[in-house]
């Protein structure tokens, strides 16, 4: 990713944030003929230690789990709020339109997850994240169901080995700060989740 010094994230936290609160994600891998393979899903973000897990799984007809399975190493994306910056907000007219955007990329490696029970364990943090009320009606479908469902999918573990987490919000430019800010809290929901990063970064009072 082309990361511009003014644009990259200071704050570790800022990563796991962003993951958190924006966890459908994009997998990238090679397949067989080395061309990149997609697949986008939730993720399930979980801290040991120091060491970032990305937690999640594929129906077992997708074959991006072999790709992981015989070359581990693999991209994520997340993609954060982003919004149009205008060039109304500058003092002078010689600017031209952009975007603003947040993003991470995190460079991981796999380890497939095919027993039973670590897929269960691993389901019901993504319940968790989403639909935590979820986890009685699943756990009152019965074993024979859950087995069913659970041998439909593999799981992987994904653990990050680079994050590269990028904050395009006009920082380089303090001059028009105050009217994009305006700008942004009085618009979409994208935009405002801008406005509200813009406040954590200092950039506005």
């Amino acid at each position: 990713m082309y990361q511009p010094a003014q644009f990259a994230a200071k704050d570790p936290s800022h990563a796991t944030t962003l993951m958190r609160d924006y966890p459908f994600a994009s997998l990238i891998s090679n397949d067989d003929e080395g061309f990149p393979y997609v697949t986008h899903l939730p993720l399930h973000v979980e801290q040991r230690g120091e060491q970032i897990v990305l937690l999640g799984h594929v129906a077992k007809p997708n074959p991006h789990w072999k790709y992981l399975a015989a070359r581990a190493e693999a991209l994520v994306t997340f993609m954060g709020p982003y919004g149009y910056l205008s060039p109304q907000i500058y003092p002078d007219v010689a600017r031209v339109p952009s975007w603003n955007y947040l993003t991470v990329h995190a460079r991981v490696t796999a380890t497939l997850i095919e027993d039973t029970l670590a897929k269960d364990r691993l389901l019901k943090k993504l319940i968790g994240d989403h639909e935590p009320a979820y986890a009685q009606q699943w756990m009152g479908l019965g074993t024979e169901y859950q087995h069913k469902m659970l041998a439909g999918i593999v799981g992987f573990e994904l653990a990050i080995e680079k994050l590269d987490c990028k904050l395009k919000i006009n920082q380089h430019r303090p001059e028009s700060h105050a009217k994009l800010h305006a700008m942004y809290e009085a618009g979409n929901e994208n935009e405002q989740a801008l406005a509200s990063w813009m406040r954590k970064l200092g950039m506005v009072q």
